[in-house]
């Protein structure tokens, strides 16, 4: 017969990975979203400021109005990632997830 606290450790551990990889792929979108924002505001630059002439299709319609709108896009993702990270830390994960995994424990019939 198996203890009950190792299958609770394994059960925990098992939480905390799949959290640390939501982590790695919210990281992992917004590197992408970085790299073509960063595309997209050199391209507008050159557009814009430069003078360059950019008038095929998905180019075309890249203006002021649609850099605000994607620039205040970027930024929330930013403080979406970064802060909360920050506001809401490992120590207060590994928190939350122990009180709902007690709380399952609690709600389970005892045999």
């Amino acid at each position: 017969m198996e203890p009950k606290f190792n299958n609770e450790n394994d059960e925990f551990e098992a939480e905390l990975q799949e959290m640390a990889t939501k982590k790695v792929q919210k990281l992992k979108g917004f590197y992408s979203h970085m790299i073509v924002y960063i595309i997209g505001l050199i391209i507008y630059v050159l557009k814009e400021y430069f003078d360059v002439p950019f008038h095929f299709f998905p180019i075309r319609f890249l203006n002021g109005f649609v850099m605000c709108i994607w620039t205040t896009a970027f930024l929330v993702s930013t403080i979406d990632i970064f802060a909360s990270f920050k506001i809401f830390g490992q120590d207060w994960e590994e928190r939350k997830l122990k009180s709902i995994l007690d709380k399952k424990v609690k709600k389970q019939k005892w045999e």
